[in-house]
This record gives structure tokens, C-alpha cells and sequence, in this order.
């Protein structure tokens, strides 16, 4: 099955500044490839190549065996890959239906009559949330009034909506409770099932074990690893991004020092000693 996106070996430069060296990956129809490092990884300089804020330097870029050079983020989601950042860019005043529609919105009428058709968005966006599985009772409320995980869920059935085919999310549970970012995760898992390719951005291991396909594993703006779902366990992945070797030459550095039996040429009791 050939893949809906496809980097290999690409590099990103600021000047004399390495953001991004030799990174490969593969995005398919139906499948999570989950993207993991700490800050300063590469992997905000990924998703703007990915999304078309920035252009790559070298290696080559694909989608759907075609390669390109996005220009603008507009380029990339004509070309049906849709990005959820972490702000999410929407108008917290404004209604659900509004922001679900925001730049795209459906108009009845010809001249001095022509204006939004807002019942169209309304039922619209009522019945895209509930294909999702999203149960929400007023989509006349202002998208300010959901939870961090609605807004989530809100943005991803927006983009399989409007006709993505791949979709990248920008640490969506990065600031979620346990609760939230398991009903994240779910909707995550639905635009899967829906056939999109999905990027999850993430410095969570245990988030991405729970719904990735594939991982790539990035550490100052290089590959630190690539495995499929069988081929490693989450301890593992675990260890890996966490810098194995480093972490455990960090937990030898802090190792309480025994305390000395003198101090000052003095033998110091223990407590409950002498007199």
C-alpha cells in the first residue's frame, strides 16, 4: 500500500542553526504515526514542513508518490492534509457551528441577498459531530465554553469534514487531564478508522503506545529511532525517548551520598546512641 505522505532524509536549516537532519517517515490511509521527542526535537519544525509553513531544505517530500514543495498551509490542505495545533486558532466568543465553519462558510442567495446559510452549518456541524461520536447538546454555545478535549475533538471532526486525508495533531493532550485526553485519544482512534492518516505530535510515550501504528523518534532535530507497533515494547519506547544511557547516568548522579560516620574529626551518633 503505497503511503498518503512520505519524507526521506529530510533536513530543515536556519542559517548555520540544524533544526531538522535525515528525518524519514511514512504516513498511510487508516493508521497513526505517532511522532515523540522532548522540546527542542524537531518536531515543531516537522509539522510546519508537513502542514507547508516551511519549505525543506534537502530530502524529499511526498504525497501520494507525488513530490512537492509546499508553499503555504492552504497548499497542503488542498492537497487534504489539515493541521490541529496546540492553540487550536479558534474564536472562543464565537458559537461551536461558527468555528467549525471559520473560513469556509456555506452562503445562500445571489447579490445584495447573499449571506451565510446558517441553519446549513448549524445541522451540519450537529450531525459531523455526532458521526464522530461526539455528543454535544447546543452547538449554538460559544467554543469557549468547552473543555480543552471538546475543542480537541471539535477541530479533528472539522478536518475529516472538510475532506482530509491526512491529518496532523499537534500534542492535543499535552495540557488535558487524564480523563480528557482519553476521550482525545478515542476521537484520534475514530478519524483513523475513518481512513485518515493520522501525525499525533506528542511527548507522551503511554499516549502514543495506546493508538500508534508506527513510531519515529526524534532527538535534536535527528531520528533517534523508527519501529512498527510489534516491533517494541512501550518500556522500551519509554527508555528510548527518555535517552536510556543519559537517563541512567543521571539517576547514578543523583544517588544520595552516604552519610560520613565523622564530621570535624568527631564521631557522630546515631539517633538513640549514648547516654
Amino acid at each position: 500500500m503505497s503511503a498518503l505522505v512520505r519524507l526521506a532524509d529530510v533536513s530543515k536549516y536556519y542559517g548555520n542553526i540544524r533544526a531538522l537532519e535525515g528525518v524519514s517517515l511514512e504516513v498511510h490511509a487508516g493508521e497513526i504515526t505517532c511522532v515523540l521527542g522532548d522540546n527542542g526535537a524537531g518536531k515543531s519544525t516537522l509539522i510546519k514542513i508537513i502542514a507547508g509553513l516551511h519549505r525543506h531544505d534537502a530530502g524529499t517530500f511526498e504525497i501520494e508518490g507525488e513530490e512537492v514543495r509546499l508553499g503555504s498551509p492552504r497548499e497542503a490542505l488542498d492537497r487534504g492534509i489539515a493541521t490541529v495545533y496546540q492553540d487550536l486558532a479558534v474564536v472562543p466568543l464565537m458559537p461551536v457551528w461558527r468555528n467549525f465553519f471559520l473560513g469556509s462558510e456555506p452562503t445562500k442567495g445571489k447579490g445584495p441577498f447573499k449571506r451565510l446559510d446558517v441553519q446549513l452549518m448549524r445541522e451540519t456541524t450537529r450531525a459531523e459531530l455526532h458521526r464522530m461520536g461526539i455528543d454535544l447538546h447546543d452547538v449554538d454555545q460559544p467554543i469557549g465554553t468547552l473543555s480543552g478535549g471538546q475543542r480537541q475533538c471539535v477541530a479533528i471532526a472539522r478536518a475529516v469534514h472538510f475532506g482530509a486525508k491526512v491529518l496532523v495533531l499537534d500534542e492535543p493532550t499535552a495540557a488535558l487531564g487524564v480523563k480528557q485526553s482519553g476521550v482525545v485519544l478515542k476521537y484520534v482512534a475514530a478519524a483513523r478508522d475513518a481512513g485518515l492518516g493520522v501525525v499525533l505530535i506528542t511527548h507522551n510515550p503511554h499516549h502514543a503506545y495506546l493508538v500508534g501504528d508506527r513510531f519515529v523518534l526524534l532527538k535534536r532535530g535527528a531520528m533517534a529511532g523508527s519501529h512498527a507497533k510489534p516491533e517494541i515494547a512501550l518500556d522500551e519506547l519509554t527508555r528510548q525517548m527518555a535517552g536510556g544511557s543519559e537517563l541512567e547516568q543521571l539517576s547514578h548522579e543523583l544517588e544520595r551520598a552516604p552519610v560520613p560516620d565523622v564530621i570535624g574529626g568527631k564521631h557522630v551518633e546515631e539517633p538513640g546512641q549514648g547516654a
